[in-house]
């Protein structure tokens, strides 16, 4: 609905992530922005992202007021959920008048309305790293029989990737399937080659 526009001096500028989740590329405003167009972009119960797709306009105080919410997540359950991110001073006073209104008008439709903060550093760094991995081109070994048997039971990955094969070929693989679930970890401990990792429970179900 709206640009985001280019403040001269700032470290971050507007910009595009290419997300797994939609297969194209959605804008981001900020730092702050991007890092939780990742999160989403990794949270398993998220099937589509778009960036500031509705704006909301009513009247207060005989003024007209317009707010754009930064991002809308759809949710597997077919409901909606829009956020605004914001530092860690927490949201301005101006955006928490207007968030009482979207918030409002977000449960009439069904959908969620939230302020995102900044999360825990170890996660946005681990994930961060995963994303490096999320594009289809690293899926082919990931989505394999032979990943899942061998972390049928936890492990430190390092043993498990030296039994798949050439490490060099395998740990891309081993990433792209931490990214997109087919795996998990901890994300809120340093990501590490003794890290213990184990196959997904849907995965495990499936096989």
């Amino acid at each position: 609905m709206r640009p985001f526009p280019v403040r001269h001096g700032r470290r971050v500028a507007p910009g595009w992530w290419w997300s797994s989740t939609t297969r194209r590329l959605v804008a981001y405003g900020s730092g702050l922005m991007r890092t939780q167009l990742i999160l989403l972009d990794h949270d398993p119960a998220v099937v589509a992202l778009a960036c500031r797709p509705v704006e909301l306009v009513w009247r207060e105080g005989g003024k007209h007021i317009a707010h754009a919410p930064q991002l809308m997540a759809r949710l597997k359950d077919g409901t909606g959920l829009l956020v605004d991110s914001v530092g860690q001073g927490g949201p301005s006073a101006r955006l928490v008048r207007r968030a009482r209104v979207v918030a409002a008008a977000a449960q009439a439709a069904g959908w969620g309305y939230r302020f995102a903060q900044p999360p825990d550093p170890v996660v946005v760094a681990n994930v961060r790293w995963l994303a490096g991995y999320r594009h289809p081109r690293y899926a082919a070994r990931a989505r394999s029989a032979a990943v899942a048997e061998v972390f049928a039971r936890p492990r430190p990955v390092v043993e498990a990737v030296r039994e798949l094969g050439d490490p060099i070929a395998v740990w891309p693989a081993v990433f792209h399937a931490l990214w997109s679930g087919v795996l998990r970890v901890r994300l809120d401990e340093p990501l590490h080659e003794r890290a213990v990792v184990s196959v997904a429970r849907q995965e495990a179900d499936a096989a």
